[in-house]
């Protein structure tokens, strides 16, 4: 294998089914690619009650500091209907100019450039003066419980530490360039539930309608804004995501409505002030009553999500400038710092050390006919292989 090509290397990864949570023979193939190199890889499995267990890959090349950490996923979505796809989802074949298949953008066209990256760094000057890691999940489109976070745990208990980290993630909008991203705004979901009394329709007086407190409730978080945005980040909008009652006749005031919502936030808020202010708004709409003259205030429940993301934005100089010099010197573009978009695993990386997210042009994630120009494949090997050198020389700045 030369694992200098990142077509090659594309190919390879693409042809494991590796739909989550099956590792589909795509973590060995990247060892397979990372061995030559002379990376000690390590394998681990998490397991937690009522998830599928997952297989993680952990790499290191050197011993020494500074060390830096490559981190994305294997795993790849589902391909919905095959047969709506031009070329099989798993054959990774390659037609005018562009390679076909799952995962060639999300995400791993952006591990595959890296590996080429790393071998043609060593191919030029030898193994780094410090350390590279690979971290790789097989849990980033799934639940995300026994992914990222438990082999952050693992690596970390076995005495690893890093100085910097960069998510292969598919950052960029329109071409290879335009944006690094260097934080995240924060998540959050909850769910609600009003209870009423039901009763018939004709007879309001002898129920109480929860459907009329779902809906002052819903307006409560809608308006008005929770902020106006930062400096680093954009206002923080909430999304009413569903409303629901569960009822199928016209002539039956329900007993129950509930309602979901998500929050993504800025860093003028942290997870436990935003749940306090969303709880103040709750209370306050639950007790006016003009929808429900002459009733008492609304009962409702609340149940939050169990994992909230909290903001994060990265400051880490040596980082950010070595990537963005990299890029500018690569594609003759400055790229946009951004903290758009939803969230990643770097939310979990950015408690061990700074992390920013690079990776190849998104258009097509997710999508039927995922694809990737063999061009921006190439770019983006240039643009990682650049970095590296660019890192370990600033690492200390």
């Amino acid at each position: 294998m030369t694992v200098t090509d990142p077509v090659t290397n594309l190919q390879t990864l693409i042809r494991c089914a590796s739909v989550t949570p099956a590792e589909g023979g795509a973590l060995t193939a990247l060892a397979d690619m990372l061995l030559p190199l002379g990376f000690k890889v390590e394998r681990m499995t998490a397991s937690e009650l009522g998830t599928p267990d997952i297989e993680n890959l952990y790499a290191r090349l050197g011993t020494d500091g500074p060390h830096l950490m490559f981190a994305g996923h294997t795993d790849v979505v589902p391909v919905g209907d095959a047969a709506s796809w031009s070329h099989p989802p798993f054959a990774a074949e390659i037609a005018g100019g562009k390679l076909f298949g799952r995962g060639a953008v999300d995400m791993k066209g952006g591990i595959a450039c890296f590996a080429a990256a790393v071998a043609r760094h060593i191919e030029k000057h030898g193994a780094p003066a410090g350390s590279i890691s690979f971290l790789i999940t097989g849990d980033e489109e799934g639940p995300a419980i026994n992914g990222t976070v438990k082999l952050l745990q693992w690596a970390a208990e076995r005495g690893e530490r890093w100085d910097a980290s960069v998510v292969g993630e598919p950052t960029n909008p329109d071409q290879l360039g335009d944006m690094i991203k260097i934080g995240r705004r924060g998540s959050i979901s909850g769910f609600i539930t009003v209870h009423g009394v039901q009763g018939h329709a004709a007879y309001p007086h002898l129920a109480d309608n929860p459907v009329r407190s779902i809906v002052k409730l819903t307006e409560a978080l809608l308006d008005p804004p929770f902020d106006t945005g930062t400096d680093n980040f954009q206002p923080s909008n909430l999304e009413v995501t569903t409303i629901d009652v569960g009822n199928a006749a016209t002539n039956v005031i329900p007993a129950k409505a509930t309602a979901a919502f998500n929050i993504r936030f800025n860093d003028t808020w942290t997870a436990e002030t935003l749940k306090a202010e969303i709880l103040a708004r709750l209370d306050g709409a639950a007790a006016d009553q003009t929808l429900r003259l002459g009733r008492e205030p609304t009962k409702y429940d609340i149940v939050w999500s169990e994992r909230p993301s909290q903001v994060f934005l990265t400051r880490n100089n040596a980082l950010i400038a070595s990537l963005s010099s990299a890029i500018e010197n690569v594609t003759g573009r400055m790229p946009k710092l951004s903290t758009t978009g939803g969230t990643s695993d770097a939310r979990y990386i950015k408690d061990y050390c700074p992390v920013v997210e690079f990776g190849l042009v998104g258009q097509t994630m997710h999508m039927v006919d995922e694809r990737v120009a063999l061009s921006d494949l190439e770019t983006l090997t240039e643009i990682y292989e650049t970095f590296i050198q660019r890192w370990f020389t600033n690492a200390d700045l």
